[in-house]
């Protein structure tokens, strides 16, 4: 375990995406236990990419590859659904202690991993960057790529973490006022609209 590994990993976990985006809104939604399972969905999400790096899909996701491509507009769809949902529906969105019932947390969960699952860029993190601390090509249920993998994971777990209690706790305060929790709402639908663009316009 490198210090280079643990610091590239570091800045990309803390990177704001599309993970953090959801964690961000769910802790707004739904206070700190929705945002932490939202942060434990986004975890879980990562696993897939993991077993496909283990599996050796590299040659399939290369530059131009049909699957990839088929993952990466999966994921620009799936952003643009949810961006443009919680766009429409800023100011319906229920908050704990109303007398609508929440979302259950097993939704908020697979929503999450959904949201992961269909980032093409996580894989790409696999195949690009954790081989360079393998001494040789990882291969079938590798345990140094196991390893590696979740340290990513838990440090995903304790950012996200700290995204959805830091979220939580000004939470109170944001949405106090209608038309400020509209506005958040709106912004975070467009983030997530902005991140579809980027993923479909980006060269790899």
């Amino acid at each position: 375990m490198s210090v280079e590994f643990l610091l590239t990993s570091l800045v990309v976990v803390l990177i704001p995406g599309t993970g953090v985006v959801y964690t961000i809104s769910s802790s707004i939604g739904g206070g700190r236990r929705r945002g932490l399972f939202a942060a434990v969905g986004c975890t879980l999400g990562i696993v897939p990419h993991m077993l496909a790096a283990m599996l050796g899909l590299s040659g399939i996701m290369q530059a131009g590859s049909v699957v990839f491509e088929v993952v990466r507009y999966a994921g620009v769809a799936y952003l643009l659904f949810m961006g443009f949902s919680m766009i429409r529906d800023a100011g319906d969105l229920r908050l704990d202690g109303e007398a609508a019932p929440v979302e259950p947390m097993n939704l908020v969960v697979r929503r999450a991993i959904l949201l992961n699952v269909l980032n093409p860029k996580l894989t790409l993190f696999f195949f690009a960057f954790l081989p360079q601390f393998l001494d040789a090509s990882p291969g079938l249920l590798d345990a140094r790529l196991i390893w590696l993998g979740g340290v990513f994971m838990l440090m995903t777990l304790a950012v996200f973490a700290v995204y959805a209690l830091a979220s939580a706790a000004l939470r109170d305060l944001v949405l106090s006022a209608p038309v400020a929790r509209r506005w958040v709402e709106r912004a975070l639908g467009a983030f997530l609209i902005g991140f579809a663009a980027k993923l479909a316009l980006t060269n790899r």
